[in-house]
């Protein structure tokens, strides 16, 4: 096959890269750049996208001996990913924006230009594999991304390769090492790839603006504490209340609940977290049409533990999750992933747009 491999600059993608080569197929090397202004080094595992990271990815398909390119996706980063970023922590949610990446770039950017250059797959280095066309697990649990490939459609799905997916991190890092990739030790990066520092409050704060406000008691109603902006809270979050007063039981309070009408930030107890029930929308099959109702497992974080759930769907086409045990601290704005019974194969995805917690 005539593949397209993304090539971030790390480990995990020069491998990938190297394997589909090994397997016998015509590769050629893309990096993506995704940034207008770039940064020439990376922070140890802080940010991705540098120069630094071109560089190596070039080294890279030098060893190997394949062509390498560098696309220009920076003016769809930032109308798509950054834009929706914002406009998520606008309306008090909390989004990933590596989905978002995943599903309006590197998978549909990047393989729509693949697809229409006569390529026939895109190889990339993700944790998770494509059985018989369907989204399953990793073999290594602890690496599993098929979370933040749930939002793929089947085609996308059936056009991707994940030559990773039966290793695990330890074993891809010694076979980068046995093929003399410089990048065999380099850390994997785990913050936001457009806010490399990792203020996601100042960032927003910058693009957003000061937008002060209350937060208070969900109890007594009481101020607690005044903002500069509601966009730097998420729901669950402990740390950074700056609480004038304690709770009357002496426990940590939590955030419950953002308005960004008012900029009201409600916090409370740990205990009215407990999420029972998940309604998202924008519903998506990557592994093919489902038939509901059905039992499942339910994930709403990248590498959060699933709990069994029944999952419905409503006339409009929203998804509706019972969970047997709550999850505490589920977020709109964050996707939810629906897994079968097993706990294997990718079922749904959806962006959750409103919960049900315990005793509502």
């Amino acid at each position: 096959m005539k593949v397209l491999a993304a090539m971030s600059g790390g480990v995990d993608s020069a491998l990938a890269a190297a394997l589909a080569v090994e397997a016998g197929h015509d590769v050629t090397g893309v990096h993506m750049a995704l940034s207008r202004s770039p940064k020439t080094l990376r922070t140890g595992s802080r940010g991705c996208c540098s120069v630094e990271d071109a560089f190596d990815a070039r080294r890279v398909c030098d060893l190997i001996g394949i062509p390498f390119y560098i696309w220009d996706f920076s003016q769809e980063f930032l109308d798509t990913v950054v834009t929706d970023f914002l406009a998520e922590y606008r309306a008090g949610h909390t989004p990933n924006p590596c989905l978002t990446c995943n599903q309006k770039i590197k998978f549909a950017a990047l393989m729509d230009r693949a697809l229409a250059l006569g390529f026939d797959a895109v190889a990339t280095g993700h944790y998770a594999q494509v059985v018989g066309g369907r989204l399953v697990r990793s073999a290594d649990a602890a690496k599993d991304q098929s979370y933040v490939l749930a939002v793929l459609t089947p085609d996308q799905v059936r056009h991707s390769m994940f030559p990773l997916g039966g290793m695990t991190k330890d074993v891809v890092r010694a076979e980068a090492a046995a093929r003399g990739f410089s990048v065999a030790s380099k850390p994997d990066s785990y913050d936001i790839c457009f806010i490399p520092d990792g203020d996601t409050r100042g960032y927003l704060g910058e693009k957003l603006g000061a937008r002060t406000g209350s937060v208070v008691d969900e109890e007594t109603g009481a101020e607690l504490a005044r903002h500069d902006g509601y966009f730097g809270y998420t729901i669950g979050q402990r740390k950074g209340l700056n609480l004038t007063r304690p709770a009357a039981d002496g426990k940590p309070r939590y955030v419950l609940d953002i308005k960004p009408t008012t900029g009201t930030v409600t916090v409370g107890r740990a205990a009215h977290l407990d999420v029972l029930g998940i309604v998202a929308d924008r519903v998506v099959y990557p592994s093919g049409p489902v038939e509901f109702p059905l039992r499942g497992r339910a994930q709403v974080r990248a590498h959060g533990r699933s709990t069994a759930t029944c999952a419905e769907l409503d006339s409009d086409g929203s998804l509706h999750l019972s969970l047997d045990e709550p999850i505490r601290g589920v977020a709109p704005g964050q996707t939810a992933a629906l897994y079968d019974e097993t706990d294997t194969t990718v079922l749904a995805a959806g962006k959750i747009v409103s919960t049900r917690r315990r005793g509502e």
